[in-house]
């Protein structure tokens, strides 16, 4: 994995609007950094996590921004009973956030409601944006206030802080769904989504395809140099359906570039 163009998906990746979520949020490009930021990046973690280092990294590097505190977990009676992802404090106005984080990829079911907010699901159909939402609202945010949380941040004020989401999000949508978007969710959304029917019917000839791995995911297709034809992937894609697991799939035509999920159900 590149860690460059890792950390750059990130930065540049589309943080859902307070329209959406009902919090206030956190946009990382309310950092201040040097033109060229890299640093290392651990291989061993899952995708949310190193999403978590990789913002980690950007506040450390901004000039703007310093973490007080970050992944703290906080106990109980020996129970862990949550985590604080951050608190930060702006430099100039000394102004202290509690931010939680979240890093996700979500896809639009129509059929679900005739609320969208309910519609964006996780492409195994096992998470949701709006379960998110409300476990930030009531586990996340009112950890802050527990009493252990009150002991671990004893140097600084509780009430004073603020609390913000910072919810980087990619959505995608059905293959030639025609109903717009608000605004709001229209600058998430990165591509759409196909069951195998649709995948196979799609002409094939000339285009390339990647199968990104999970922790690639968000990144920049045009960056990859890794094509393989469609005979070449074919029976991967299949495998992962026929197990009931959804893929991102990259795709190169000359240089044009799509990215869509595959999706099982």
């Amino acid at each position: 994995m590149i860690t460059k163009g890792r950390i750059t998906s990130i930065l540049k990746a589309t943080c859902l609007d307070s329209a959406i979520t009902g919090l206030q949020i956190f946009r990382l490009s309310k950092l201040d950094l040097v033109s060229e930021v890299d640093f290392p990046l651990p291989n061993n973690l899952r995708l949310g996590h190193l999403a978590e280092v990789v913002v980690s990294g950007l506040l450390k590097s901004s000039t703007n921004y310093e973490i007080l505190y970050e992944n703290i977990q906080l106990h109980e009676d020996k129970n862990t009973i949550g985590e604080i992802d951050f608190i930060i404090e702006e430099v100039d106005t000394k102004q202290l956030l509690h931010m939680e984080l979240a890093y996700k990829f979500y896809l639009y079911d129509p059929t679900i409601s005739s609320d969208p907010i309910h519609n964006w699901i996780g492409p195994n159909r096992n998470d949701s944006l709006i379960e998110k939402l409300a476990k930030v609202k009531e586990k996340q945010f009112p950890l802050l206030y527990h009493d252990s949380a009150r002991s671990q941040f004893a140097d600084i004020n509780l009430e004073e802080v603020s609390q913000v989401l910072c919810l980087i999000a990619s959505l995608y949508i059905p293959y030639e769904y025609e109903a717009s978007f608000s605004s709001s969710y229209e600058k998430a959304i990165k591509g759409y989504y196909v069951n195998m029917e649709q995948f196979m019917s799609f002409d094939h000839t000339e285009r390339s395809y990647y199968l990104p791995k999970k922790l690639e995911w968000g990144m920049d297709p045009s960056k990859n140099e890794g094509w393989l034809k469609f005979s070449d992937v074919e029976l991967i894609i299949r495998s992962d359906i026929e197990e009931k697991q959804a893929l991102l799939c990259w795709q190169k035509f000359g240089d044009a570039y799509l990215e869509f999920y595959i999706v099982w159900w």
